[in-house]
């Protein structure tokens, strides 16, 4: 057991479980500069691959007029998709191994946004598809990269920060969905709107890459080295599955929610837009406060009341008999599932580090895309074949599930410790 200074806090460490969970020994002083851009650039790349999400899938029904595409063409694309992403995922961890995390993650907002520029101008099926294909790929880079700053970057601060970026998403998330149903009102054109939102995450990466941890100031620091190869199977599994479940929970809200409302429920298009909205609304106040719950009372507690909100709200839209309803069931599943994702992230972040935490954050990143398959193609799938007030009833399914599995989580929040990212 021993003292080890970081510039910010002193720690009390002593083997834990990865070998190394860390006791926060005296008060929060101060954070480096670098750290603290680094934070911020992080949180605009969060934000940007939510707008930019957002922004396609809630012009889904929009999409589906201009190209005449039936439901299962919308699900080949979803699938097409999310098998590209993972892959794409495949490539951030030879990217982020070979040069940086940084690296990779600005080659992956580059991709989306020519990608994006690609599907605005399509002149058919097979252009767009092309261009969806590439913008698959372009998710999974930045889905893996910025998840590796963001464990890189809660590992200098040496307290719970994660779903802080996630709330970035969110917001992110929430503006895409706003700036679609803005679009409609304003009769601009699937196109323009797909255009300026790929134009929106060029400047967003080209402003603020530079300021992502590199490999000096973060896989390479000393006080990473050594700790890869320690992660043990079973928790990878555990909490891969766990994060699958919430990607599928969240993937189907974003998927299907707007045609859920539209087709199902009769309303207009910009109402529609605003299922997304009102999920990914409350996921960022829950995202934003995250932290600070995790830090009070641990993560299996959020974890199993997070479930058991998430469950509710989706039951509530699975009986909704109109599109008011489903909004607000909407709602309050954005309340609760959405902070389960990056904790998973954090878990398994304390388990080990250096060069080896690109490639554990990276093939545990693939689970997110075994969680869009089911999320996307299996739910659906069964909204082809029945209704997607049916189709909705898998994350409900999902949703349960989730309650039993945050016993698998720590009790208490633990950061493992971090030498200065500056030095």
């Amino acid at each position: 057991m021993g003292y080890q200074r970081s510039g910010r806090r002193t720690r009390r460490t002593e083997p834990g479980r990865g070998g190394y969970a860390a006791q926060m020994a005296t008060e929060y002083t101060s954070v480096s500069s670098p750290l603290r851009a680094a934070r911020v650039a992080n949180s605009v790349a969060f934000a940007v691959q939510g707008f930019f999400l957002a922004v396609v899938l809630t012009e889904l029904p929009q999409e589906k007029e201009r190209f005449h595409l039936t439901d299962t063409l919308i699900l080949v694309a979803v699938v097409l998709i999310s098998l590209l992403a993972a892959a794409g995922s495949v490539v951030a961890e030879h990217l982020a191994v070979r040069w940086s995390s940084r690296a990779a993650l600005r080659i992956g907002l580059g991709l989306i946004a020519v990608t994006g520029l690609g599907a605005a101008v399509s002149p058919n099926t097979g252009v767009l598809f092309a261009a969806l294909g590439g913008y698959g790929v372009a998710v999974g880079i930045v889905d893996a990269s910025t998840n590796m700053q963001a464990v890189f970057i809660q590992h200098g601060y040496g307290r719970i920060v994660l779903s802080s970026f996630y709330g970035a998403w969110s917001a992110g998330s929430i503006l895409g969905a706003l700036f679609v149903s803005g679009c409609e009102k304003l009769h601009v054109t699937l196109g323009e709107a797909l255009a300026t939102a790929a134009i929106v995450v060029l400047v967003a990466g080209q402003g603020f890459g530079s300021r992502l941890l590199g490999t000096r100031q973060a896989e390479s620091e000393p006080g990473e080295q050594g700790r890869a190869g320690i992660l043990p199977l079973r928790a990878y599994f555990v909490f891969g599955v766990a994060m699958a479940l919430v990607f599928a929970v969240d993937l189907a809200v974003g998927n299907w929610s707007a045609l859920y409302l539209k087709d199902d429920l009769a309303s207009t298009s910009a109402t529609a837009a605003l299922a997304l909205a009102a999920y990914q609304g409350a996921s960022l106040i829950t995202r934003l406060t995250g932290d600070l719950w995790v830090r009070r009372f641990g993560p299996r507690a959020v974890v199993r009341v997070s479930a058991v909100v998430g469950a509710v709200g989706l039951a509530v839209v699975v009986a909704a008999p109109g599109p008011i309803t489903a909004l607000i069931g909407f709602l309050i599943a954005g309340i609760g599932l959405p902070v389960i994702a990056p904790l998973c992230f954090s878990e398994v972040g304390e388990l080990t580090g250096g060069r080896g935490l690109d490639a554990v954050i990276a093939r545990l990143n693939l689970f997110n895309y075994a969680g869009t398959l089911v999320g996307g193609g299996v739910v659906g799938g069964l909204a082809d074949a029945t209704t997607r007030r049916a189709g909705f009833a898998i994350p409900l399914v999902f949703a349960v599930i989730l309650i039993f599995a945050a016993r698998f989580f720590h009790a208490r929040a633990t950061v493992a410790p971090q030498v200065d990212a500056a030095e």
